[in-house]
């Protein structure tokens, strides 16, 4: 069965006073999440990873050895990656639960120092990537970043909240200023409800 394009959880100009505009939605969902579904649903189809659920194309197809992956992991695992980053923000603010931020103040210090953190992981990811919060096997939490399309499902975490820092994500609204972006995520696009759920 063929991979589809989820619809937004939320209309394409709902992120707009957020700081996310209706046309970057447009060409981020509508265009480059499309290609992911599009290219993965050909390079699967006939394979031995037709049929299989995205999450284990991702961890079967993770080349640990090689920054440069293969194709179906690429448009696989940005196809989840997107699917889960829709779901990590919502219009309006977001008041955050206060199990997640016990959790986050006892891993990181405090809430603030968490958001720093992941600030400056996605400001320092070189090039296209993610920034992340990772739940790790053992229960802990922790701020990662992974080059390209690689997300956390390749090393047994985890996703709580993610982050795109590929261009397309954010040059409409911000330009070159990928920390201004960060930033307004984190203070304005979030959905803390939907990163508490996920712990």
């Amino acid at each position: 069965m063929a991979f589809e394009l989820p619809k937004l959880p939320y209309a394409h100009d709902a992120l707009a006073d957020n700081g996310m505009s209706k046309e970057t939605l447009e060409y981020h969902h509508d265009l480059h999440h499309k290609a992911y579904v599009d290219n993965g649903n050909k390079l699967i189809a006939g394979t031995e990873w037709d049929g299989k659920s995205m999450e284990e194309i991702i961890t079967g197809t993770y080349d640990a050895s090689s920054v440069a992956q293969n194709g179906i992991f690429n448009n696989i695992s940005q196809l989840w990656n997107h699917n889960q980053f829709w779901e990590m923000m919502g219009p309006g603010k977001s008041a955050m639960p206060s199990e997640l931020e016990k959790a986050l103040g006892e891993s990181f210090g405090s809430v603030a120092a968490f958001k720093e953190a992941f600030a400056a992981a996605g400001a320092g990811q070189f090039g296209a990537g993610w920034c992340w919060l990772v739940k790790n096997a053992d229960g802990s939490l922790a701020v990662t970043k992974t080059e390209n399309g690689v997300n956390p499902l390749c090393f047994g975490q985890t996703a709580l909240l993610g982050c795109d820092v590929w261009e397309h994500s954010y040059y409409i609204d911000f330009r070159n200023k990928r920390p201004a972006y960060l930033a307004n995520f984190m203070d304005n696009l979030v959905n803390w409800e939907n990163v508490a759920s996920r712990m």
